[in-house]
């Protein structure tokens, strides 16, 4: 199979990391100005002629009315992935939680913790970073437990795993610890040594809530070490399904008491949707006054949240999307657990993440609002130099699907090819013959 799209000129025919292809882009994600661009189809794609030279585009051309625009393949710029679990990835097998609850999650992932290795780490997260790489992500935010037996292993590895990936996916590494860790010297002591690193600082926020004032006194020190050391915060909030909104609620009010000026992401925020719309609206619209982002995580919240013995999950205990972007809130969505004992599934496809929010949280791709969760909105929430857009002089990196439309990339999941820095990779690992199939049935036509 060619390492190029059909229609494309290969980087062979015009020199070192040059191209040529004729595609259909979303009218979203170009900079460009409306009259500069053929027509907007009804589902806001574009068809463009895109070059490019030396890994970076150097041309945007509308296609004229003749071109056969329904025949042109749909193409995305690379994605991010706002929140992962790197440390814990592909563990399921060995610390399976088929039961799906919170509980059996938490001591599955106790138990996978006392045993890990940072040659463990390290062979999940490349294996995972190769996943990410060939099929689509260009930058990704990963948790890391970071107290306990396990935690030195872990940052050791995903900081090896940062200096070898470097260039190609950017990752960022955030310190998850119980919040009460920051409020002891040595959650002082860990707040410095991450930041030195250039990470970020998080925690657990949720459920049970009491009348102490535990949780608003660790969140304060967190805060409070966050701005002293200048380090990001993206937090663990509300991944519940009772209490709602409390975390969310305390994070809002200290930032503004505090004044924090460092970024504030709250990932999860899932309980958010047992308030009432009026509740809901009145909080989106506190958290976009304090410049808080949510990372909304809707596959492993879906799956560990609302579930009840021999009843089926009449609500979506998710963040609440279409409110938050209403207000204003900057709202990334994430596919947070791949094949550990948080969510079976998952294998950091973000093409596939963005097909399955369609169904779960209504996110439409063919409007802006749709896309901006996977592309600029999660860029800016995890601060990255490239917002996404696709414009003269912006990285040579595609997407290229086998799908026309939208419909069709819902329909099923596409075969890509993936073009960096104006080099064409190898095919994803997903579409090479499994060894399961070589002895089953007719040997594929190559």
């Amino acid at each position: 199979m060619s390492a190029h799209p059909p229609g494309a000129t290969p980087a062979s025919a015009l020199g070192s990391r040059a191209g040529r292809l004729e595609l259909r882009l979303p009218r979203a994600l170009l900079e460009a100005r409306q009259s500069d661009l053929a027509p907007v189809d009804a589902e806001g794609l574009v068809a463009v002629e895109l070059s490019w030279q030396e890994g970076r585009i150097t041309g945007l051309r509308p296609l004229g009315p003749e071109a056969a625009a329904e025949s042109l393949p749909l193409a995305l710029p690379p994605l991010v992935e706002p929140h992962a679990h790197l440390d814990k990835a592909f563990s399921a097998p060995r610390f399976p939680n088929w039961e799906g609850t919170m509980a059996g999650a938490l001591a599955q992932n106790q138990r996978e913790y006392g045993e890990r290795s940072e040659a463990q780490v390290l062979e999940r997260a490349e294996r995972a970073l190769q996943l990410a790489w060939r099929q689509g992500v260009r930058a990704l935010r990963s948790h890391v437990d970071s107290v306990g037996p396990g935690a030195v292993a872990s940052w050791e590895a995903l900081l090896e795993i940062r200096r070898r990936w470097a260039g190609r996916v950017e990752l960022q590494l955030v310190a998850l610890t119980p919040l009460l860790h920051w409020l002891t010297p040595q959650g002082e002591e860990l707040a410095r040594w991450v930041a030195e690193r250039g990470g970020l600082l998080g925690g657990v926020l949720g459920p049970p809530y009491g009348a102490s004032l535990s949780d608003r006194e660790a969140l304060a020190a967190l805060l409070a070490l966050a701005e002293r050391h200048g380090a990001a915060v993206d937090l663990h909030v509300d991944e519940a399904d009772t209490q709602p909104a409390r975390g969310v609620e305390l994070v809002v009010r200290l930032a503004l008491e505090q004044r924090c000026e460092v970024p504030i992401v709250c990932s999860h925020a899932a309980s958010l949707a047992l308030l009432s719309d009026r509740r809901a609206d009145r909080l989106a619209e506190r958290l976009a006054q304090a410049g808080i982002g949510v990372v909304a995580l809707p596959l492993t919240n879906l799956w560990l949240l609302g579930r009840r013995p021999g009843r089926t999950p009449d609500r979506r205990v998710q963040a609440p999307i279409a409110t938050l972007q209403r207000a204003g809130v900057r709202v990334a969505i994430g596919a947070d657990n791949v094949q550990d004992p948080w969510f079976p599934g998952g294998d950091f496809d973000p093409i596939e993440l963005l097909r399955l929010a369609a169904i779960t949280s209504h996110v439409v791709p063919s409007r802006r609002q749709g896309l901006a969760p996977f592309s600029t909105a999660a860029a800016a929430l995890l601060g990255l130099e490239w917002d996404g857009v696709l414009r003269t002089g912006a990285p040579a990196d595609l997407v290229v699907l086998a799908a026309r439309s939208w419909g069709e990339l819902l329909a099923r999941s596409p075969q890509r090819r993936v073009l960096r820095a104006g080099v064409w990779l190898e095919p994803p690992p997903m579409e090479q013959p499994s060894p399961l199939l070589r002895a089953v049935g007719p040997t594929p036509r190559q």
